[in-house]
Formats: structure tokens, C-alpha cells, sequence
């Protein structure tokens, strides 16, 4: 079972319903019962690291989700900020991340860019990969993806690295360790190769 998890963070219905044009149900989650049958789990997340990480310590969902992943070994797939709580720490607040893939968040700076670009890094860019993942199963090398967002993923081992996008300067746009996967563009804005990635990840 596909379960996008609810939170108070994120664009439920544009999720269910790009799963619903892949012919693949999803359901929405706000309670822990909800999670019990869960394989593939969607974690969104829209606005401040910290509002989004004491929204989901909040919600009493974030034990279950836990279990479920490290547990139960099901899949999750972080997006925008959903992925960045899944780092330590974040540049952007001061609470403690979900530590589930080493690294820190970090704010995209106009100072370290290596040409002037606008900000926040809003709109399509490419996402380039060098290995083969199930998550990018048909999605070409330098597709595009929709972002939206003013912060980076910096992941502390090279090898949670999944793909990189060039704004200004490069940086990490998708990153998997195990059954823990994290985009930080938003698959469910990004049409067919946001469809296909979302068919990808409900099918590993």
C-alpha cells in the first residue's frame, strides 16, 4: 500500500491524485492505524525546517513511520522539505533532524554561487545521475524536475548521493540509503518524469 502522510506540510491531494493517473492508489495518512499496512511511504514537506520538523514530531505519526522504515524495512521517499528533515541538522533552524541520512542542510548563498542566479531556486532544471537506481528507472539522464526552494541537502557520505542539479553551483537534488530515498524537487509538479519516478518508487 502506497501512504502519503499527513502531517500539515504538504500538497496531499496533488500527490493522490498523480498516483491516481498512474493507476496506483495511494491513501492518505493522519493516524498511526493508517500507516499499518503502508509499503511505500511519502513523506511531503512545504515551508521552514523547523515548522516542518515540529509539525511531524507533533502529529504522533513520526514513531510509526520510524517503525514502519527501520522496522518493517518499507520504502520512504522524502520531497522538498521532507527530504531535508530526513538530514541531522539545517542551517535554516535550530531543531534536530530525523538523522535518518547524514548530512546538514544548508542555504543556497549568493556569495558561493559560481554565476549570479536568482533566488529562491524556483522553476524546471536538470537532474543528472552517474549510477542506475530503481527510482530512476526510464527517467533520462538531465531530465527536468520542478523545484521550488532556497536550501541544500549536503550529504555527509558521498555514496547517499543519487543525483545532482547545477544553480549557480551543483548540489544535491536525490539521495537513497537503503529503502530511504528524498528528492528535493517536487515529482508531484513535474508531469512525466514526475509520474514515472512516483510509478518507480511504488513499484521497488
Amino acid at each position: 500500500m502506497i501512504v502519503v502522510v499527513d502531517y500539515g506540510c504538504g500538497n496531499l491531494n496533488a500527490f493522490i491524485n498523480s498516483f491516481k493517473r498512474i493507476n496506483k492508489k495511494a491513501v492518505v495518512a493522519t493516524k498511526k492505524e493508517h500507516l499499518k499496512e503502508a509499503k511505500n511511504i511519502i513523506l511531503p514537506g512545504v515551508g521552514s525546517f523547523d515548522h516542518v520538523m515540529k509539525s511531524f514530531n507533533k502529529s504522533g505519526l513520526r514513531e510509526e513511520v520510524e517503525k514502519k522504515v527501520f522496522n518493517d524495512n518499507a520504502r520512504v521517499l522524502g520531497v522538498c522539505a521532507g527530504m531535508q528533515i530526513m538530514s541531522n541538522s539545517s542551517e535554516e533552524g535550530k531543531e534536530q533532524g530525523l538523522g535518518w541520512i547524514p548530512g546538514e542542510v544548508k542555504k543556497i548563498k549568493k556569495d558561493h554561487l559560481i554565476y549570479p542566479t536568482k533566488l529562491p531556486h524556483m522553476g524546471w532544471n536538470e537532474v543528472s545521475y552517474s549510477n542506475s537506481s530503481p527510482l530512476l528507472k526510464e527517467i533520462n539522464n538531465r531530465s527536468r524536475f520542478y523545484f521550488v526552494h532556497s536550501y541544500y541537502f549536503e550529504c555527509q557520505n558521498k555514496s547517499d548521493i543519487l543525483t545532482k542539479t547545477d544553480y549557480g553551483k551543483s548540489f544535491v537534488s536525490a539521495i537513497n540509503n537503503k529503502n530511504i530515498f528524498g528528492v528535493q524537487f517536487h515529482p508531484e509538479k513535474s508531469h512525466q518524469n514526475g509520474q514515472q519516478l512516483l510509478k518507480n518508487f511504488s513499484e521497488i
